[in-house]
Parts: C-alpha cells; structure tokens; sequence
C-alpha cells in the first residue's frame, strides 16, 4: 500500500488540525434539533424551506419576498415553489405593497402561525431542556456562542428579529 492510500485510509484526528468532536457535535445538534420539525412538515409534504418561510413571516409579517430572499440565501425560483405551496394550503397569505405595488408582502393565515407555533414549541422545548442540563445559568454563554458562528452580514437581520 503507497503512502498516499494509507493516508486516505486513515480517519482524521484532532491531530490533522480541525476539533472533529465540535462539528460533529453541531451536527448531530442540528440534525435532533430539526427531526421532530420534519416529521410534522412531512404530513404537509413540506421541508425544511416551508418551516424556515414559515417562521420568518410568523416572526416579522408583512415581510417583503426581497427581504426573505435575502434571510434564506435561496434562489427565486426555489422561494417561488414553496411560497406557492404555503399559499395554496392557506398558510401564507401574499398581498401587494401599498406604497409599492411591485413589492409583495408576506403575512401568515391563522392555519399557517398555528403551524409555526407548533414546530417552534418542539425547537423550544428541546433547547431549554438542553439548557436546564447544562445549567440556565449558561443561557446567555449559548446566545453568545450561537451570534458567533453567524456572519457579521446577518446579525443585523438577528438583531431586528431579536427586538420584536
């Protein structure tokens, strides 16, 4: 066996330079954290896209498709599959901008923040119990930690949707 297909035989380690136990960790967090939200979305025929639509126009309704689309960093048609969806099942409703009407505003139906209200409780419910485990004193060291991984170009974004 030659030295390179020993070397692509071998697991990574701390020792090649990455904490291979903190992205794994994170990985794991965010796949348990999202499998409970699925679950329910898949009874609707909805992903991950639906949920975070969902959420964001439950968070701030009257949001502008430009400023969703900037939030979400997906491509307009991929937001236009899915906000046909949410608004042909009647959870999000869209109307015309009254200042601009080239501008389209997304609002939630009573069915569609039902729906977010739902899935954000089993979010919560996951991350206080993980919180009370590790101490509630920890809760703002984890708000911290989390401002920190997001780029500096979206915590303005966070900043808003943290005040309302």
């Amino acid at each position: 066996m030659s030295d390179l297909e020993k070397r692509i035989l071998t697991p990574l380690t701390p020792a090649d330079g990455p904490d291979f136990r903190l992205i794994e960790l994170f990985f794991f967090a965010y796949r348990d954290f999202i499998a409970d939200a699925d679950e329910i979305l898949e009874t609707y025929d909805f992903g991950r896209a639906h949920h975070r639509v969902l959420h964001f126009v439950n968070r701030d309704p009257g949001l502008k498709v430009a400023e969703l689309l900037d939030i979400l960093k997906i491509t307009k048609q991929s937001l236009a599959r899915v906000l046909r969806q949410l608004i042909e099942s009647g959870h999000i409703d869209q109307q015309v901008g009254r200042r601009d009407r080239r501008q389209r505003l997304l609002y939630p139906t009573l069915k569609g923040r039902e729906l977010a209200l739902k899935l954000s409780e089993l979010q919560s419910k996951r991350i206080e119990t993980a919180l009370q485990k590790v101490g509630i004193e920890n809760r703002e060291f984890a708000e911290n930690f989390l401002k920190n991984l997001i780029g500096i170009e979206s915590l303005t974004v966070v900043e808003h949707l943290q005040k309302l």
